[in-house]
């Protein structure tokens, strides 16, 4: 099942996320006051937090990618969100649509990524290579694969199915939940676990720290600025970085809009080449 689970949101990393001058920190030790929620009642929580706020939305993202030796590469583009389910406002949240546009470089200009995101079976995805003319779908296996050469993946972008590891709470602190998660398919993931900080209150994922089968820790996810925009707790900046190499990518986010109505015809392959204008500037 794919309801995605941010494992960075650029929207919502969630493309993507929201919260007014709070500062992010580092977790530390601390006695929660009250009992906490089970793990699987925090990681729905969080990924309703990461890519559900509103009934859709829009942004404008700054990506730099900076490799070991400090040169730096930058993208810009828009990400439009739609959610086909509502569910009466309830926490179980539904099936979504992602278009994402590149305006720069002059490399991946009118570049798009389409995402279908479905509960019961594996996400479509398409990317549209206007160079070539070219769509080509994104498989489930490459999914877990550098987006747009970024150190971010095609699966941060639109989230994880929170039904795909088994979730442990393992410390409750003053402020965060720190949960453990393991896959229930190992041969699906380059990963062998992955630990989240999670924001007590606004039940933002602030840290995400991936290891290997060798149980190293190899690749980390950090949200860097948050701000409240339209009431609701949003990211809008965060970073990824591989340990590995040293390499990292930082995001910010701006123009960020919730509980826009955006047309379903939108997010189909017709609108891979002909890119909808109004939504976009």
């Amino acid at each position: 099942m794919r309801n995605g689970y941010l494992t960075v949101s650029l929207f919502y990393l969630t493309i993507i996320l929201f919260l007014s001058s709070l500062v992010i920190f580092n977790p530390e030790p601390g006695n929660a006051e009250e009992d906490p929620p089970s793990a699987d009642e925090i990681v729905e929580m969080a990924n309703h937090v990461s890519y559900y706020q509103g009934k859709g939305g829009r942004a404008k993202v700054h990506m730099t990618i900076t490799d070991s030796q400090g040169r730096k590469r930058n993208r810009e583009f828009t990400i439009l969100r739609r959610d086909d389910l509502v569910n009466n406002g309830q926490l179980k949240d539904g099936e979504q649509k992602f278009y994402i546009f590149f305006h720069r470089p002059a490399d991946v200009n009118k570049m798009v990524f389409l995402v279908w995101k479905h509960l019961d079976r594996d996400d479509d995805r398409w990317l549209y290579l206007p160079g070539l003319d070219l769509v080509k779908r994104i498989a489930a296996s490459d999914e877990r694969t550098s987006f747009v050469g970024s150190d971010f993946f095609y699966e941060d972008v639109s989230g994880r199915g929170v039904h795909d590891d088994r979730h442990e709470l393992v410390k409750t602190t003053k402020n965060f939940f720190a949960l453990k998660h393991v896959p229930k398919d190992p041969s699906s993931v380059e990963f062998s676990y992955y630990q989240t900080w999670i924001h007590r209150k606004t039940f933002i994922p602030v840290k995400i720290e991936y290891f290997n089968k060798n149980g190293e820790k190899y690749r980390l996810y950090e949200a860097l600025k948050v701000e409240t925009i339209d009431n609701y707790p949003t990211v809008v900046k965060s970073k990824m970085k591989d340990l590995r190499t040293d390499n990292q990518t930082e995001m910010s986010y701006s123009g960020v809009r919730y509980n826009l109505e955006l047309p379903d015809n939108i997010f189909t392959e017709r609108f891979l080449r002909m890119p909808p204008k109004k939504f976009l500037r």
